[in-house]
């Protein structure tokens, strides 16, 4: 590892919404900010296909032109952004203290301010076919891409309350629904039984599982497989929402963040301060309720103004914080 060790003011970890988000007031604020993109540079969206619902693009965008636009207007401000993953961090618990991120595990990187906007990755079945026609007709959530399967038939995979809330917002606006229960019951809630019972164009197939996605470059069809009788059948639908959870990328903070038993991070309500002083989340990281691009954005912006009002609390004003020195 290099002995050389970089001193910023601002260490965004990760580049979807939130992350470039945080950037450009971080940036607007001076804070000099830099930005690691992580595996994924743009996060989620850069598998989707379509953004209708982000404010300001009235005729829609695709996902990657989105993140492009962002890190543009993020690096308009002075933001650097850089390819690398943030594989290693050591938090100060004290306020005022420096916070040391290591990428790539080779270069070390202290930071005044962290604001962690790593996401949280959808899961999928695994499938191959499945993978293959993700942005084709598979996605992972149905309030951002039902709008293009209207009055379609599609199937979503699920047996929660996520995937029942979803199969309802699906039925108000496809031809037909057809929900994929693994097991012979639902784990959602009863109040979300009931709303998914009470919809006459939503099919519920109880010890079922997708056996394969069908189709060459969209999705065509399914063929479900009985998990007790291993029976197999093939229905037509254009639109597959895999509605299983997700899991927030957080790994790397576990035992130095407080965060739930699912992982996600936890912040301070009406604020994006965790439990150390300096480091904030934003995004998906720290939501698992809304998990959207504009949700994602808006909590960008508190981290970069929570951190912002850090630093002169704890009176780190001076540009001489900024650039290199050698540590013996």
């Amino acid at each position: 590892m290099s002995e050389t060790v970089e001193r910023i003011k601002c260490l965004i970890i990760g580049s979807g919404p939130a992350g470039y988000t945080a950037a450009i007031y971080a940036a607007r604020a001076d804070m000099k900010p830099v930005v690691y993109t992580g595996m994924e540079p743009g996060g989620q969206l850069t598998t989707t296909t379509e953004v209708d619902n982000f404010p300001g693009y009235p005729e829609g965008i695709d996902g990657p032109s989105m993140m492009v636009d962002l890190q543009k207007q993020a690096e308009r401000f002075g933001t650097e952004v850089r390819l690398g993953m943030v594989t290693e961090v050591h938090f100060a618990r004290e306020e005022g203290g420096i916070h040391t991120a290591i990428i790539d595990g080779k270069t070390k990187v202290q930071a005044n301010t962290i604001i962690i906007s790593t996401g949280a990755s959808a899961k999928y079945l695994g499938l191959p076919s499945e993978q293959r026609l993700r942005g084709g007709g598979v996605s992972a959530c149905a309030v951002c891409d039902g709008f293009f399967y209207r009055n379609q038939d599609v199937a979503i995979v699920g047996a929660g309350d996520t995937a029942a809330e979803e199969a309802t917002y699906l039925a108000n606006i496809c031809k037909s629904v057809t929900m994929l229960v693994r097991k012979d019951y639902m784990r959602a809630s009863k109040a979300m039984q009931h709303r998914v019972n009470s919809k006459e164009n939503i099919t519920v197939l109880y010890n079922s599982e997708v056996d394969e996605v069908l189709g060459d470059q969209v999705v065509e069809g399914l063929r479900i497989v009985n998990n007790q009788t291993n029976d197999k059948h093939e229905i037509a639908i254009t639109g597959l929402f895999i509605a299983i959870g997700h899991k927030p990328n957080t790994d790397i903070f576990k035992g130095q963040l407080d965060m739930g038993e699912d992982g996600y991070l936890i912040t301070e309500p009406g604020t994006t301060k965790t439990n150390i002083p300096g480091v904030f989340a934003s995004g998906d990281v720290q939501d698992k309720i809304y998990r959207q691009a504009i949700t994602a954005a808006g909590t960008g912006c508190m981290a970069a103004l929570d951190a912002e009002r850090y630093l002169a609390e704890v009176g780190v004003v001076e540009e001489t914080i900024a650039g290199d020195y050698h540590v013996g």
